[in-house]
């Protein structure tokens, strides 16, 4: 099932989405959250029912939606990185033994068609394609063999990143270089984990002005999503609709030789294979 939100009258809404256009879920099934959150923390039996309601719905014309990332404002952006041996090879780093986690501020949440914005602040601003799991049932001290049980969703993601604050700025700043608005972009609609058999096997890619500058899989993360849900899990109670950039591949801007850093009028595409792909342009604060 592909889930999203969009804004209503009422505020931001959960809705369905169809062929035909976006079905309200709660309009069409009262017993269905509006809210995309309360809606993911039912589980499976809880997108059983919202499944049923987006058939019966009556759809609502896609140009007459104004979508809203698909979870407007998760408590939690984790981000994991260096996740993909050749990208931890291209940064010039090591493979790390446990994995790093970093956040971005939910301030930074923005979605497809919405433009990246390159602050003023930074010369250096990058692309990094990467998987997204989205939390639905709670839980601490998941054990890594139920993890999986824990993801309601995965969609499409790119974690922008300011390098030259992230790495050179005073002594670096991972989370303010991270974390300028419409940094941690993800979408295009959330699919739901019913639909994906193995989300450690799936084709990820960017693509820059239609040049493709990122190409994987994602059985080449170095800590699969079961041990990363583990692992953070020890540390934070992970709550429905927070949400997990996994790591991004190799050919990232500012790796390569001369960098590529994103500009004002560019057009960037991830493809996450069964996700969808999420585009954006690029403009200039």
């Amino acid at each position: 099932m592909k889930l999203a939100t969009y804004q209503s009258d009422q505020g931001p809404r959960a809705a369905g989405v169809r062929d035909d256009g976006y079905v309200d879920l709660n309009r069409a099934d009262p017993e269905v959250p509006a809210c995309i959150k309360r809606l993911l923390a039912q589980g499976a039996q809880g997108i059983a029912r919202a499944e049923q309601a987006m058939a019966a719905g009556e759809p609502m014309p896609a140009a007459d939606v104004e979508l809203l990332p698909p979870i407007p404002s998760p408590e939690k952006v984790l981000c994991i990185g260096r996740n993909y041996a050749e990208h931890a090879k291209e940064s010039g780093a090591d493979v790390s033994a446990e994995p790093v986690v970093f956040n971005k501020l939910p301030s930074a949440v923005s979605t497809a068609g919405r433009p990246i914005v390159l602050p003023k602040l930074s010369q250096e601003v990058d692309y990094e394609a990467e998987l997204v799991v989205v939390i639905g049932t709670p839980g601490r001290h998941i054990l890594r063999q139920q993890a999986l049980d824990h993801v309601a969703a995965y969609c499409c993601g790119n974690d922008v990143s300011a390098r030259d604050w992230q790495f050179h700025h005073s002594d670096g700043h991972w989370l303010l270089g991270k974390s300028f608005d419409t940094f941690a972009v993800f979408g295009p609609h959330l699919i739901t984990a019913d639909e994906i058999d193995d989300p450690g096997n799936l084709d990820i890619r960017l693509r820059l002005n239609g040049q493709e500058m990122q190409s994987s899989n994602t059985s080449q993360l170095i800590f699969p999503i079961d041990q990363l849900i583990s692992h953070i899990s020890g540390i934070c109670t992970l709550k429905p609709g927070d949400l997990i950039f996994t790591g991004t591949p190799s050919g990232v801007g500012f790796a390569r030789k001369p960098p590529v850093f994103l500009k004002d009028g560019d057009a960037v595409e991830v493809e996450v294979e069964k996700l969808g792909v999420l585009r954006n342009h690029v403009v200039a604060e």
